[in-house]
């Protein structure tokens, strides 16, 4: 996580950050942008450089920051959806493509209940663990787990807290870190929208 000019940077995934703040009522509204860099730059993370996508978000509040975040997520989950916005000639097409993810990762979701609960864990609890978050919940969904398992974001501080509460911790090189020895497994995810990775990583949690 790097901070710069009020606001924190941080490496989502191979080729793309994600640059955002807490939400402020200094936002008038909510707002995102997407930056393609002409050349790419290193942001100074071992596995996710060199960057060449840039998406910015300011959020008036909690609940427009999560939506958001939420939709962004499954957007950038497809993959040929990322692949459609890497090779976007305009701003038009972009629009084009980000308006219909943003409209299908609105609609409602079920809501998850069970008797396992995993932590998606980012700095803040409102960036890269949503990300994380939307990617089990694809994988606990293709599965066929999701009425079993609850999968919650949350930041670094409250998680060492939660940890009793859940069977595993999912979340960054740095972050597992910083949370040392939780007394339940971490599972260090490189890539934070992979399905494959992070099914991977719930096969090794739950030995199948």
């Amino acid at each position: 996580v790097l901070e710069h000019l009020g606001g924190v940077v941080v490496r989502r995934a191979p080729g793309l950050a994600f640059a955002h703040a807490r939400p402020s009522p200094a936002v008038r509204t909510t707002g995102m942008s997407w930056v393609r860099l002409a050349e790419p730059v290193a942001f100074g993370h071992e596995t996710n450089d060199p960057v060449s996508l840039v998406v910015g978000l300011a959020a008036e509040d909690s609940g427009a920051h999560t939506q958001a975040m939420a939709a962004l997520a499954q957007l950038l989950g497809d993959p040929a959806t990322e692949q459609a916005l890497k090779a976007a000639p305009d701003p038009e097409a972009v629009h084009a493509i980000l308006a219909g993810g943003v409209a299908q990762a609105q609609q409602p979701a079920d809501a998850l209940s069970g008797s396992h609960k995993i932590l998606t864990v980012c700095g803040n609890g409102l960036g890269t663990s949503l990300f994380l978050k939307n990617t089990l919940e694809q994988v606990l969904d293709r599965w066929g787990w999701s009425r079993f398992i609850n999968v919650e974001a949350t930041d670094t501080i409250s998680a060492k807290g939660k940890a009793s509460e859940a069977v595993a911790i999912f979340t960054s090189g740095e972050i597992a870190k910083a949370l040392g020895d939780p007394g339940i497994p971490v599972r260090v995810i490189q890539d934070f929208t992979s399905t494959k990775e992070v099914d991977r990583a719930m096969r090794d949690t739950y030995d199948v």
